[in-house]
């Protein structure tokens, strides 16, 4: 099965071919390591920020991350959440519609007009003075469940493909909160939502994977996850992540 781009990716690829700068005005979160009752420690509660920010390589000053073996480095130094995906929920889930708004989903960045469906893997963004570069989808944790309140929230946002994506710092520098995100150089013809579809959504495909392993800018954590799948012979089990056991 190979995953199909859809017109506006086409159209994509075409403004960059013809050198227009897209710009994507952005909301900008932070938050603290809290504890919460029948979970983990967790840093999913930001709040929105304004003015003049510095960017790490690890991410922007004064947001936290837990259990960092999984959470935040240089991979995964931001979280990116497209804000139109919030309706969605709150027609799933009617009865919680008011814990869905940004960045109820721990995001760092929100925007409007970025998607799965037209972000790439390796996609590079200039933000302030900052470069930043798409390397994952964002990996849905059990976390999302106790947060929540919805026993397989963390399921349904890998199966419906909504995840969100993660950054890469490649250029640290000073930011802004009312400087939008402008989409600088594409490298793979691999969406975001292409790579969900890879990882989770198809049966064991070695030329899918090695499809996914050849995008540039790809993570290092999924760069070892597909090579590991093409060298076992098997998809790993993900119950853990999803479920916390």
């Amino acid at each position: 099965m190979t995953p199909v781009r859809s017109e506006s990716d086409d159209s994509l690829f075409l403004y960059l071919h013809k050198g227009a700068a897209m710009h994507y005005p952005v909301n900008v979160y932070t938050g603290k390591v809290r504890d919460y009752d029948g979970s983990r420690p967790s840093a999913i509660a930001k709040i929105q920020v304004d003015g003049e920010l510095t960017l790490t390589d690890l991410g922007l000053a004064g947001d936290e991350q837990a259990e960092k073996k999984i959470h935040g480095g240089p991979d995964r130094a931001l979280c990116h959440y497209p804000r139109e995906h919030y309706l969605h929920w709150i027609r799933e889930f009617p009865e919680q519609a008011d814990l869905f708004v940004a960045p109820a989903f721990g995001e760092n960045l929100s925007t409007e007009g970025l998607t799965e469906k037209n972000v790439f893997i390796g996609d590079i963004f200039r933000w302030g003075d900052a470069l930043i570069q798409v390397t994952q989808p964002r990996s849905p944790c059990f976390k999302l469940n106790y947060h929540f309140g919805i026993n397989d929230m963390s399921a349904q946002l890998q199966s419906a493909g909504k995840t969100g994506w993660l950054y890469r710092v490649i250029l640290a520098g000073q930011v802004f909160a009312d400087a939008p995100l402008e989409l600088a150089s594409r490298l793979s013809d691999v969406s975001v939502y292409e790579a969900c579809a890879i990882a989770w959504h198809m049966p064991f495909d070695d030329e899918q994977y090695h499809r996914l392993l050849s995008a540039a800018g790809l993570s290092t954590s999924w760069t070892r996850t597909m090579q590991n799948r093409r060298s076992s012979g098997k998809i790993e089990d993900n119950s853990r992540r999803l479920w916390g056991k």
